[in-house]
C-alpha cells in the first residue's frame, strides 16, 4: 500500500483533490427492496426515505468539498481517485466518489457521449412490449444522476427512472436533480434504490426497458461485468453503458512523460482486479456470450481552454493516480504536473480523454419480437 510520503518540496506535492468519499456502508442488498416512492418527478427531493435522507447527511459531514474524504490527514489526500482506486478502508474494494467531482465533469461527459447509438436504441425500444407506466430505466451507479438529466430529455413517451447507487448521499443528489419531462413533454418519474452493483439480480431489473450506466465499467471485475451481461440479457432489455476509459490520452503539446504517465495510470485502474481500460471489450465479449448484438462508439472528452477547471482537476487525478502506483516517478512527475498545469491556466494545453460507449442490445424476452 502507498504511504504517500512526500519525497519533492511542498510547493511540488499533488494537491488534494475531489474523488471517492468514505460514505457510511451501504452494500447490505436488503436495502434495494425499500425503494423510495418517487411516482410525481416534482418531488424528487423527497425521493430518498427519511433513513436515506438522515444517512445522507452523515455523508455530507463527511466529505470535504474539493478535497476528498475527511478525517484523513492532508498528506494522504493527495490524488483524485478518478476511477479504480478505492480508500483502504472500503470493506470491497469499490471507489466512491464525491459530487463535487461528478459535477464538475458533467458537461464534459454530455458532450462525449454517443448520440450515435441513440437511433438504433430508439429502433430496439419501439420492439418492446408497451408498458403501462411507460419505458422503466435502471440507471446502475448513478451517482449525480447526470446519465438520466442527458438521456431522460431524448427519448419520447412517458419514463420511470430507477437509480441504483450504494451512495445514499449521492442518490439524494440524483432525486433532487432528476428531469421532469422527456423529449415530447411526456412525464418523467424517478425512485431510488440503495445497494451494491455485485450484488444486482435478474429479479431486481423485472419490467426494466433499458439500463444504463456511465463511467461504470471501468471500475468492475470481469465477473460483475458478466453478471450484469447476465441480468440484463435475462431481462431482455438493452443496455447502454457509455463513458468507459479506453486507455488513451492525447495532450497538446506533447511532453516526453506523456506515455509514461498513461501506462502507469492504466495499471492503476487494473491493480484491484477491475478491468479499467480492458473494460469494453470484456463487457462486449460478455453480452455477445449471451446472444447481444453490440455496439461501441468513441465518446472522448475534448477539453481546452473552456474547460480549464476540469482539466486542471483531471489532471491532478490522473497524475496522482500514476504516482500511486510508481511511486519512483513521484519527482519527475511532480515537475511534470506543474508545467503541464500552467499550460492549462495559460489555455495553452488541450486534453483529449478516449472514452467508448458501449450499447448492447440483448434479445427481447416476454414475447417481445
Amino acid at each position: 500500500m502507498n504511504t504517500r510520503k512526500p519525497a519533492v518540496p511542498a510547493t511540488r506535492v499533488i494537491p488534494a483533490q475531489p474523488g471517492p468519499h468514505d460514505a457510511p456502508d451501504a452494500t447490505d442488498a436488503t436495502d434495494a427492496t425499500d425503494a423510495t416512492d418517487a411516482t410525481d418527478a416534482t418531488d424528487a427531493t423527497d425521493a430518498t426515505d427519511a433513513t436515506d435522507a438522515t444517512d445522507a447527511t452523515d455523508a455530507a459531514t463527511a466529505v470535504v468539498p474539493g478535497a476528498g474524504p475527511a478525517g484523513r490527514p492532508a498528506a494522504e489526500r493527495d490524488t483524485v481517485r478518478l476511477r479504480g482506486a478505492t480508500a483502504p478502508d472500503d470493506a470491497d474494494g469499490r471507489p466512491r466518489y464525491a459530487p463535487e467531482w461528478l459535477r464538475l465533469r458533467e458537461s464534459a461527459d454530455a458532450a462525449a457521449r454517443a448520440h450515435d447509438l441513440l437511433d438504433p436504441l430508439r429502433i430496439r425500444l419501439t420492439d418492446l412490449p408497451r408498458r403501462a407506466g411507460g419505458l422503466v430505466v435502471h440507471d446502475v451507479g448513478c451517482g449525480t444522476g447526470s446519465m438520466g438529466r442527458w438521456l431522460a430529455p431524448l427519448l419520447d413517451g412517458p419514463q420511470h427512472w430507477v437509480l441504483h447507487d450504494r451512495d445514499p448521499y449521492l442518490l439524494h443528489f440524483a432525486a433532487a436533480g432528476a428531469p421532469r419531462t422527456a423529449a415530447d413533454g411526456s412525464r418523467v418519474t424517478v425512485e431510488t434504490r440503495r445497494g451494491d452493483l455485485a450484488r444486482l439480480t435478474p429479479d431486481a431489473l423485472t419490467g426494466a426497458g433499458l439500463v444504463t450506466a456511465s463511467a461504470l465499467l471501468d471500475v468492475l471485475t470481469p465477473e460483475e461485468a458478466g453478471r450484469l451481461a447476465a441480468a440484463c440479457a435475462a431481462a431482455g432489455c438493452p443496455a447502454l453503458l457509455s463513458l468507459s476509459v479506453a486507455g488513451r490520452v492525447d495532450l497538446t503539446p506533447a511532453h516526453p512523460l506523456d506515455a509514461e504517465i498513461t501506462e502507469a495510470f492504466n495499471d492503476h485502474q487494473r491493480r484491484t482486479g477491475m478491468l479499467g481500460p480492458d473494460a469494453v471489450d470484456a463487457a462486449a465479449e460478455a453480452f455477445a456470450g449471451h446472444g447481444a448484438t453490440v455496439l461501441a462508439h468513441p465518446s472522448p472528452w475534448r477539453l481546452g481552454p473552456d474547460e480549464a477547471a476540469l482539466t486542471a482537476q483531471w489532471l491532478r487525478g490522473w497524475v496522482g493516480a500514476a504516482v500511486e502506483q510508481r511511486p519512483e516517478l513521484r519527482a519527475g512527475a511532480a515537475r511534470y504536473l506543474d508545467e503541464r498545469l500552467a499550460a492549462c491556466t495559460a489555455g495553452e494545453l488541450r486534453v483529449v480523454v478516449h472514452h467508448t460507449d458501449l450499447l448492447a442490445l440483448c434479445r427481447p424476452t416476454g414475447g417481445a419480437s
